[in-house]
């Protein structure tokens, strides 16, 4: 590879900043690289270019990230740039092949056993000790651990350290000590490692063993750390030992995108990298060649807002890409009518090319999945959940249903809401979200089940216990295809690191975006506006950004839009003119007038099952019973034919909407929330031919 020819190809089409981040002598380097501004081509460049030019030989590069999918696209890269031999891996794969070369010298005997997680001795630490030993609190507690093992503290040291870092824990901490000294004890009892364990026992050998600290930078004399933001002090550890005093060192990351301190990430090694390296090369990549010019704009807006900004995380970025439309902003009543204009606005850009594989939902958390799931499987968009579980696979979820299910019988005389309550109270659905992560979100998934039950309530006054668990059976079928590829429903975390050509950034309400537990603490504000941020940045040329102002179809509209969206929204967006929404919204599914009036009264209708059927819910119903049933039956045979639950077809709302309002046209039929262009090619004849008169349609 090497030669004059080989490297002029290497600096072909760079930037001025890329190139100069590529070319920089050996020594230490800091690129400051901003969301879409190619930093992975940058530099795996600059390794080949330090090979091509004789500085260092392939063997000798030890390039680490914190994904295997980016250790592997750093891989990819390098051998299409001809360079073979060079190490790009994780900082645990890195220390787990250290580990096992020096062990044999260093202990003597054969190597510890490496543990894939920690639930099995934690569960066993904290039975001993009578600490809660509940799947969601054996997460939290080993996540606590990992914390402490990420950020060099010891169990001893574990109370006081979360006590300065203010941090939410799921248990009291002197307790989450006790079980994680308990489970340091078992582990090495029975000789075992824990991921953490590879980095720090790396550390220790390289610190304590001289003849092995030499051997080893004998080997390794070139340096890069991708996503340098998402170091922990005990992988910084690691990178000193490595490194030994010497600074051939090139690191990359956006402190803008540091969004993992809950885990002990920080930014400060990379921002304090110039005054520890102060010959440092520092690179401001700044040109953003993933996003247009006005998804660009609105990324700058947002975290332009942030306070105390350190100089080094001052990247505004620049646009590069042919302009594009500009990001939307939609406000809805209710959460069930967001999801239902999401999956229309999804479905016109499928119809105009777009691959369901370019389209993703992100949402801050998990338990937000379901009304979108929903929505696209009533739709009939293929859809995948990234980073997580379905929303009716979740084991507290499927665990819940069967009490549901047992409590049919015997449920009280109470609303059904308040039956629902209950029956999950011993699931774990106290009155206040708890502490911890893994607690946290088995609640708002309990909670989830709540707001369906209200959501029930509101549509079907009087519903029953075994009603709603009908309904739940029914929503867990039409959200269970076979897995294709399809719409991507994340979290905004699961998003980082990757992008889409549209993108759509829902539920962005006080609560939920920032995170309620983040509103005492200036920090996590600030890092919940960064990962706001994070999901902006994921789009190429669609975004759209949406809230609601109540959770429940119906409900009381006591929500607020996010603080982060302040300042963001056009002069001339309805929702600019007050500060919580405002009497102007913008309307559910595009196709529907700002104001829809009830057919019956004349009254203005604000939520969605209403604007479906076209009335208050107040209103008498002049369904025909008749129609309906020959509509019911038409949907049994033709679900049956599509081999698809009937829900899929048509909801039973939808129908009782087309038998009261009995539209006898297609422009009748797409008055009718739920029925668009999709539905209208498929049965929209079958359904005319229904309110005709014609019994025989669709039978088999």
């Amino acid at each position: 590879m090497r030669g004059m020819d080989a490297g002029g190809r290497l600096l072909e089409d760079l930037d001025p900043e890329q190139l100069a981040a590529v070319t920089a002598p050996r020594g230490p380097v800091c690129v400051l690289a901003g969301a879409g501004t190619g930093k992975t081509r940058t530099i795996t460049r600059r390794i080949a270019y330090l090979v091509d030019r004789g500085h260092v030989a392939p063997g000798q590069v030890l390039a680490v990230t914190f994904t295997k999918r980016a250790a592997g696209e750093m891989r990819t890269r390098l051998r299409a740039l001809g360079v073979t031999g060079a190490q790009a891996v994780t900082f645990h794969a890195a220390a787990l092949r250290q580990l096992r070369y020096f062990w044999p010298r260093v202990i003597g005997d054969a190597p510890w056993e490496l543990i894939d997680g920690k639930l099995r001795l934690v569960g066993q630490a904290a039975n001993r000790l009578g600490a809660p030993t509940s799947a969601e609190s054996l997460r939290d507690l080993a996540s606590e651990i990992e914390w402490a093992k990420a950020s060099l503290i010891t169990p001893e040291d574990y109370p006081a350290a979360v006590t300065r870092a203010r941090r939410d824990v799921p248990m009291p901490a002197e307790q989450i000590s006790r079980v994680y000294q308990g489970y340091e004890q078992l582990k090495t009892r029975a000789r075992l490692l824990d991921f953490d364990d590879l980095l720090l026992h790396t550390a220790a050998i390289l610190e304590e063993h001289s003849d092995v600290a030499v051997e080893f930078r004998d080997r390794y004399r070139c340096f890069v750390v991708d996503e340098y933001q998402d170091v922990t002090p005990l992988q910084q550890r690691v990178l000193n030992g490595w490194l030994g005093g010497r600074d051939d060192l090139t690191v990359v990351g956006d402190a803008n995108q540091t969004i993992y301190s809950f885990a002990g990430a920080s930014p400060r090694p990379l921002l304090d990298f110039p005054r520890r390296f102060p010959e440092a090369v520092v690179v401001r990549l700044e040109r953003d060649y993933r996003s247009t010019p006005e998804v660009v704009a609105l990324a700058n807006r947002v975290i332009g807002a942030a306070r105390d900004r350190p100089s080094g995380s001052r990247l505004r970025l620049i646009g590069h890409r042919p302009s594009g439309p500009e990001p939307k902003f939609s406000e809805f009543d209710d959460e069930p009518g967001e999801a239902v204009a999401v999956a229309d606005k999804i479905g016109a850009l499928l119809r105009n090319g777009v691959p369901a594989s370019e389209v993703a939902i992100l949402y801050r958390v998990n338990a937000q999945s379901e009304a979108y799931e929903q929505a696209l499987a009533e739709a009939q968009i293929p859809y995948q959940v990234r980073g997580g579980e379905r929303f009716f696979n979740r084991p507290e979820i499927r665990q819940a249903m069967v009490s549901l299910r047992g409590a049919v019988n015997g449920a009280s005389e109470a609303g059904l809401p308040e039956i629902v309550r209950e029956v999950l109270k011993p699931h774990g659905l106290s009155l206040e979200p708890p502490t911890g992560g893994a607690q946290r979100e088995r609640w708002e998934s309990l909670l989830a089940l709540v707001e369906l039950a209200e959501e029930l309530d509101s549509v079907t006054p009087g519903a029953d216990l075994a009603r709603f668990v009908a309904e739940l059976d029914l929503r867990a079928e039409a959200q269970h295809p076979p897995t294709v590829e399809g719409v991507t429903l994340a979290s905004l975390h699961a998003a980082k690191g990757l992008e889409w050509d549209a993108v759509f950034l829902i539920g962005l309400t006080e609560g939920t975006m920032p995170i309620q537990h983040a509103d005492t603490d200036e920090a996590a504000i600030e890092e919940e506006r960064r990962l706001l941020y994070v999901g902006v940045t994921r789009a190429r040329e669609h975004l759209w950004l949406s809230w609601s102002l109540s959770r429940t179809a119906g409900g009381r509209r006591h929500r607020r839009r996010s603080r982060f969206l302040y300042g963001l929204l056009p002069e001339d967006h309805p929702a600019a003119r007050t500060v919580g929404g405002g009497a102007q919204r913008e309307a559910a599914p595009t196709r529907r007038a700002v104001r829809v009036e009830c057919r019956v009264c004349g009254d203005t209708l604000l939520n969605t099952p209403a604007i479906k059927l076209g009335r208050c819910a107040t209103c008498p119903s002049d369904v025909d019973e008749e129609l309906l049933d020959r509509l019911r039956k038409w949907r049994a045979a033709r679900a049956k034919q599509l081999r698809v639950p009937p829900y899929v077809v048509f909801t039973d709302t939808t129908l009782t909407a087309i038998a009261e309002q009995r539209p006898r046209d297609t422009g009748g039929l797409v008055a009718i929330s739920g029925i668009g262009p999709s539905k209208l090619d498929k049965y929209g004849a079958d359904v005319i031919a229904l309110v005709e008169g014609d019994a025989g349609v669709g039978s088999t």
